[in-house]
């Protein structure tokens, strides 16, 4: 049996989003979040990828973005 192994994507943010920013998730105003990655792209993604990340202080710091070859999303992951 063949396994055909789909080409993975990933793009770097940092954020620093303060908790009263990171509430018009919560309160339904904000559900994308608009960055620039650290190669110059700017990039939309979903605000609910970030819940599990919320501090008291809000989101800070650098995360891994990865997605398929249709840029839908696979998972993030914390680096600093």
């Amino acid at each position: 049996m063949e396994t055909t192994v789909q080409p993975m994507y990933r793009i770097i943010v940092d954020l620093n989003i303060p908790p009263d920013e990171f509430l018009k998730h919560y309160q339904g105003v904000a559900l994308v979040v608009n960055a620039t990655s650290r190669d110059g792209r700017s990039v939309q993604f979903p605000t609910s990828i970030l819940q599990p990340f919320i501090t008291r202080e809000g989101i800070k710091g650098a995360f891994s973005i990865h997605f398929d070859e249709k840029h839908k999303f696979q998972r993030i992951e914390r680096l600093a």
